[in-house]
């Protein structure tokens, strides 16, 4: 093995947050040196470049979490830094439809959490919001405008970009395999070669579990990848609506549901549900890994977390191996669209902290122990709320 040069900071991986931290620490501390460890052949190649696009607004989040501050902050930083740097943005704002008497007095909680955590959010009854969407069918919405839908995979690359103007370096194809304590500093192992760091920060999505156990960190915690399969509508169709259409979501879960997403590309997906996944780094259908399987089948809080929840679970499964289940949750508020009309897409997988009793982590979740830190729970608002988590990590770094 041969030994490389000295870093200020190494960072673990190329995502969104990896690279938002990248671009915090060059900017704050000009002429320290990082390294950006990425394992693939390129940036945003997991979570980052295979979500829906979307910048949160902050309404849905616990009045004073991580996730409702850094959501609201996150938007505004996203749109000011995709307008300087010419990145598509378009606030195209959503509708949250209720479809039913239920859905709508649960809808009434969440025109209470806008208020706590003041996001403009505008209520409307059916027939304001057929004049808004004549597509959309729902007894009353909430019209969120600031929900915006932008190119997270070219904001990435556009903050690597700085990482490296500002002499930092980037490495793919480099995995780390070790972390050792070298006296007042650390021996990374990166593809093979050793480097020293002063500090390392893990921002390992799918991973981060297995990455804070190789940093000596106990997380505390399992990553279950929940698997979103997202369709794609015709052409003539991508303009069916003009804003994003979000059913209401369930309180108790961590999901948002099948929502109508235009993307910045011009085309309108569909998507995604969420069903357990037998292996965190593959999409296809039946992908199974059989270490990712291993680890999700033999943590008790997975199988505790499907007993709080065996209606969700199998609704599920049942609308991801039925593309007819699939089409019924999108015809509760688009009723012209059609199975013909569902074109596979893509899929993603999603980092969810899982607790030993089958709690869900519902705040983003960093944990430090002297110069190692890891991101242990980053879902969604996580790519809105990049740039105030990284700022966040680079505090608790200084």
């Amino acid at each position: 093995m041969t030994t490389g040069p000295v870093f200020d900071t190494v960072i673990i991986g190329a995502g969104i947050i990896g690279a938002a931290l990248g671009a915090e620490l060059s900017r704050r501390q000009p002429g320290t040196r990082i390294l950006v460890a990425e394992k693939e052949s390129r940036a945003a190649f997991h979570q980052t470049g295979r979500n829906s696009g979307v910048v949160h607004s902050g309404i849905y989040y616990t009045p004073g979490s991580l996730k409702a501050r850094f959501c609201r902050e996150g938007l505004e930083e996203t749109r000011a830094f995709c307008t300087a740097r010419g990145i598509g943005y378009e606030a195209r704002g959503k509708l949250i439809v209720a479809t039913d008497a239920a859905e709508d007095a649960r809808m009434q909680n969440l025109i209470t959490r806008a208020a706590e955590n003041g996001v403009e959010a505008y209520p409307l009854d059916r027939a304001a919001l057929r004049a808004l969407e004549p597509n959309v069918t729902g007894v009353a919405a909430l019209d969120i405008p600031s929900t915006a839908i932008t190119d997270y995979t070219g904001i990435t690359r556009s903050l690597l970009a700085d990482v490296e103007a500002a002499g930092g370096e980037l490495r793919f194809h480099a995995p780390v395999t070790e972390v050792a304590r070298r006296g007042g500093s650390y021996a990374v192992t990166i593809g093979g070669q050793q480097v020293q760091a002063g500090r390392v920060v893990a921002c390992a999505g799918l991973a981060t579990d297995r990455v804070a156990k190789l940093m000596g960190i106990d997380p505390g915690i399992r990553i279950l990848p929940f698997r979103g399969e997202y369709f794609v509508l015709p052409q003539a169709l991508s303009r069916i609506t003009h804003r994003m259409i979000y059913p209401v979501p369930d309180p108790a879960l961590p999901f948002l549901g099948v929502h109508l997403t235009p993307m910045i590309d011009g085309t309108m997906t569909v998507g995604p549900n969420a069903v357990l996944s037998f292996a965190r780094e593959k999409y296809g259908h039946f992908s199974v890994d059989l270490r990712d399987s291993f680890d999700s089948l033999g943590y008790p809080g997975l199988w505790r977390l499907l007993a709080k929840h065996p209606k969700a679970s199998f609704d599920e499964l049942r609308a991801s191996l039925f593309r007819r289940g699939y089409l019924r949750l999108v015809q509760k508020y688009s009723p012209s669209v059609q199975l013909s009309d569902l074109s596979i897409y893509r899929s993603a997988n999603r980092a969810q902290a899982v607790r030993r009793d089958g709690s869900l982590v519902d705040d983003f979740l960093i944990k430090s122990e002297g110069g190692l830190t890891a991101v242990l729970n980053a879902p969604s608002p996580a790519a809105t709320s990049a740039m105030p988590i990284a700022r966040y990590i680079a505090d608790q770094l200084s």
